[in-house]
């Protein structure tokens, strides 16, 4: 009887103290906003005009935190580095990492973007395996094999630049995946994939003669196609060291389902971002020429280094580019090629002292944070210098944070530096058009539309104020 009563007692504690905090959480405000109008929301707003100015003029009018309603979502956005920092690292198993319908059944659902937990850990711990430095310096040569090839078939053409980088990073990607084996399948997969990627942003209407419908009838027969190499590298028993092998080691047991939609997903995630940044690099080079002398005198130094006939790049040679990669830091900076990414809440969670809704989605700002006169000042002049400091904690992102950060940055910095030494050394270029709109994808990564350029040999004028840099199509 006496532990009866007892019991009762805790429990009757238990259920009060649930229905207070319950309470309270009810009581808890939303963040300030707008909801825009029914199911659209401002995602017109959003997509119609330079998103700089649209989050920026939505934390001005409202502060750090604010609710909104884009792409059939609530959302909550939040812009400052410690907020960030709550979301993606600090208690980021509440805020679970979600897509649209259309890119997640394009991808794939068992891709790692999809996970958290276990099963996020080990595709995290096989795709590292592959893209960390002491892995990646073994594939340079091939990279430099990629960008030449790449340069060399832009000569006397004009040609849209973001298109080009696209290639250029697709064959990376494969090089990655496949190793040198890759070549064998290229056309086959470019085919299936581009097809695909057009259906990323679509309504996931799954009707003859939609852009979802034809998307996925590419996704499937991507699908069989990576099958079949699955198999004939079975057959193989080979001791492979790239993405694939990685993916298919005996002890990791994936199956055959998860290992398709990783492979996709890594080529997603490997092909578009890179070509972004390439093409913004282009675009702040040709606009600072003082910047693109200084890249171009340490890529010659590189080159003058070389003994003899020998001209090949090396590991070391790419961390000794600190020039280069402060242009490469900038330009992620100022471009934010990733605008924000995408969490959903797994339960109520109060925050700041707000109430973010279970389901509700939030939008970490990259952009904004990078864009803040507190954390880069004149933070739309390009000046590759102010990384010559380290930045303050949690300010610069362009690689997200936490266990979801991209695993393959160091790779796209090795394939964009090498580019670059090729493309600064051996080629001057010509620019054709300019900006005349801005576009952006999901997630929301901005740029403007730029026209061509002409890559002709390096001659006798080896001036670097002589060389102006390509404008291209520029969307990630």
């Amino acid at each position: 009887m006496e532990f009866a009563t007892v019991f009762c007692l805790i429990l009757s504690l238990h259920c009060l103290l649930k229905f207070l905090t319950s309470g309270s959480r009810r009581r808890l405000p939303l963040p300030p906003g707008s909801m825009g109008w029914p199911y659209i929301g401002e995602t017109f707003q959003l997509y119609s005009q330079n998103p700089n100015e649209f989050f920026a003029s939505k934390v001005r009018k409202y502060g750090s935190i604010l609710k909104t309603h884009i792409l059939g979502c609530p959302c909550v956005m939040i812009s400052s580095p410690e907020a960030v920092k709550h979301v993606l690292v600090t208690r980021a198993h509440l805020f679970k990492p979600t897509y649209p319908e259309s890119k997640e059944r394009m991808l794939g659902k068992q891709a790692i973007f999809f996970h958290q937990g276990d099963y996020h850990a080990k595709l995290r711990r096989m795709v590292l395996r592959v893209f960390m430095p002491e892995s990646i310096k073994n594939i340079v040569s091939d990279i430099e094999s990629i960008a030449v090839g790449s340069l060399e078939s832009w000569e006397g053409q004009q040609v849209n630049t973001f298109q080009e980088t696209k290639t250029y990073a697709f064959n990376v990607a494969l090089l990655s995946i496949w190793g040198k084996d890759g070549v064998l399948y290229k056309e086959e997969l470019k085919s299936c994939y581009y097809i695909l990627e057009k259906g990323y942003n679509s309504m996931p209407i799954n009707l003859p003669g939609t852009l979802f419908r034809k998307s996925m009838k590419a996704r499937k027969e991507l699908a069989q196609i990576l099958a079949k190499i699955l198999s004939i590298r079975r057959d193989m028993k080979d001791n492979h060291t790239d993405l694939l092998g990685s993916l298919m080691r005996d002890k990791e047991g994936l199956t055959d389902e998860q290992i398709v939609d990783n492979v996709i997903g890594v080529i997603f995630a490997a092909r578009d971002t890179t070509a972004s940044v390439l093409t913004w690099i282009v675009k702040y080079l040709a606009e600072n020429p003082n910047v693109l002398q200084l890249v171009t005198e340490e890529q010659e130094a590189i080159r003058r280094g070389k003994c003899g006939e020998e001209k090949v790049l090396t590991w070391a040679d790419t961390k000794n580019m600190p020039i280069t990669s402060r242009v490469i830091q900038e330009t992620l900076r100022i471009a934010s090629i990733l605008s924000f990414t995408f969490r959903e809440a797994v339960e109520d969670v109060e925050f700041e002292g707000y109430l973010i809704p279970k389901g509700w989605k939030v939008l970490p700002l990259f952009r904004n944070i990078h864009h803040n006169p507190d954390n880069f000042p004149a933070p739309e002049k390009f000046d590759p210098s102010r990384f010559e400091v380290s930045p303050k904690p949690n300010t610069f992102l362009p690689f997200g944070n936490g266990t979801h950060s991209c695993p393959g940055n160091e790779l796209a910095k090795l394939e964009i530096l090498v580019l670059l030494h090729h493309m600064t050394t051996k080629y001057r270029w010509v620019v054709y058009g300019g900006p005349t709109q801005w576009n952006s994808v999901w997630p929301l990564c901005s740029s403007p539309e730029w026209f061509a350029h002409q890559a002709l040999p390096q001659i006798e004028d080896t001036n670097p104020r002589h060389r102006s840099v390509c404008n291209a199509n520029c969307i990630c």
